[in-house]
């Protein structure tokens, strides 16, 4: 089992992320260093989601996403976490 964290970006989040980007691809890479994070990235045209994929529990993945500069200061305007039943690849079905 995979969690998959979803974000809704802002309409000014290629603008507004440049201050923030360091910061946040510290928290995710610290997390995928642990372990807990496979996947991260955002969905291109237009630039208005990003998903994130997770071997952790849910409690990992809420505090990941609580402490996210790009949700503390807005980039993120909503955000959600759901199981995702892999069946092909990333291990053993």
């Amino acid at each position: 089992m995979h969690l998959l964290l979803e974000y809704e970006l802002a309409a000014d989040y290629l603008e507004r992320r440049a201050a923030l980007r360091e910061q946040h691809l510290a928290l995710a890479r610290a997390a995928h260093e642990r372990g807990e994070l496979l996947l991260a990235g955002a969905l291109p045209d237009p630039h208005d989601r990003a998903l994130l994929v997770w071997t952790a529990d849910r409690a990992v993945v809420e505090r990941f996403a609580a402490a996210d500069p790009y949700v503390v200061h807005g980039l993120v305007t909503g955000w959600s976490v759901r199981p995702w039943d892999v069946v092909v690849g990333g291990g053993p079905a």
